[in-house]
């Protein structure tokens, strides 16, 4: 009689709960996974994304589909992220814009740190600083002496407000003090190509985008914007080494999953998501695009978070830049 009421009691529960049911009998994943990208089909993290996808494909046996949400600088595929079922089976390819909206954008709806469940950090973009080439400039000290507030004239480009390429240029005014205007364009092509017209004196550039017109004289290099050199460009110093102390700027990429996804899809999402990363398919993609990789876990990918999210506050604080 106990056994019978037993049986009954849990089938009822699993009639009841189908999801449940299918966790406690089938293994993760046992159906095809959504990858939500904020950014237009054919932009870097689409591309990132879908050649990660295809390398998960294999791993799971299960289809992945890389769905574009853009809009609104990333937070419509984020608020998609948010309203999605937490078992995994939506998980969002993002980048460093989810820390930075909240604070250079005014986009308060979503709290990175409360509203999302962290996977893995996936790889670092360093930027480099550059500058036209008629600019009586060749390292950051000769710069500097140009940038000096009430004197300045300088104008400098970046890919939109809030963009990468803003907070590099924002980060180095505040370290260094130097008086740079911000022009901001819509996306990184415009704002490389006024500057290929001199239109504006420099910009923080993703550095793929600007190799091109470093290696035919387009452009002056003037330094790699993180703590190390990058591999793409060696032989460039960072300009911590130029004298601008403690400077580090990355720009970044990350997965994240539903707020009440359950602890082991996390750790299961995030440790075959760095097994892909390290398959030489992915890894060339990646170093191709100019990226560092680097596959966290999810509480590495926790505090990471928590660290932009202080150091962004801080800038804006210092540089007195309003959400807009």
């Amino acid at each position: 009689m106990i056994r019978k009421l037993v049986f009954t009691t849990m089938l009822a529960a699993s009639l009841a709960s189908p999801q449940l049911s299918m966790a406690a009998t089938q293994p993760f994943p046992s159906k095809p996974v959504t990858v939500i990208v904020p950014w237009p089909a054919g932009g870097g993290t689409d591309i990132l994304a879908r050649a990660l996808g295809q390398k998960l494909g294999s791993i799971w046996n299960q289809p992945v589909v890389v769905e574009n949400r853009s809009g609104a600088v990333g937070f419509i595929g984020a608020q998609a992220l948010a309203r999605a079922a937490p078992d995994g089976y939506t998980i969002m390819m993002t980048s460093m814009a989810l820390a930075t909206n909240k604070i250079f954008l005014n986009r308060d709806q979503l709290d990175p740190t409360k509203d999302f469940a962290p996977v893995t950090l996936l790889a670092g973009a360093p930027h480099v600083l550059v500058v036209r080439p008629d600019l009586p400039v060749h390292n950051i000290k000769e710069l500097l002496a140009l940038a000096k507030p009430g004197t300045s004239t300088l104008k400098y480009s970046s890919a939109g407000p809030g963009s990468p390429w803003h907070l590099a240029a924002e980060l180095f005014k505040v370290q260094t003090g130097a008086d740079m205007l911000h022009v901001p364009y819509k996306g990184g092509a415009p704002a490389v190509m006024d500057l290929l017209g001199k239109q504006v004196d420099l910009t923080f550039a993703n550095i793929m985008l600007v190799k091109p017109y470093i290696e035919d004289g387009s452009l002056r290099v003037l330094g790699v914007t993180t703590r190390e050199r990058s591999s793409v460009l060696p032989d460039v110093p960072t300009l911590a080494e130029q004298g601008v102390k403690d400077y580090d700027f990355t720009s970044w990429y990350a997965f994240y999953a539903p707020k009440g996804t359950d602890e082991a899809v996390l750790n299961k999402l995030s440790n075959d998501i760095r097994q892909a990363l390290s398959s030489p398919e992915v890894k060339r993609t990646y170093v191709e695009s100019g990226l560092e990789i680097i596959g966290s876990s999810p509480g590495e990918l926790a505090e990471y978070m928590k660290k932009e999210i202080d150091k962004w506050t801080r800038v804006a604080k210092a540089a007195h830049i309003a959400p807009e």
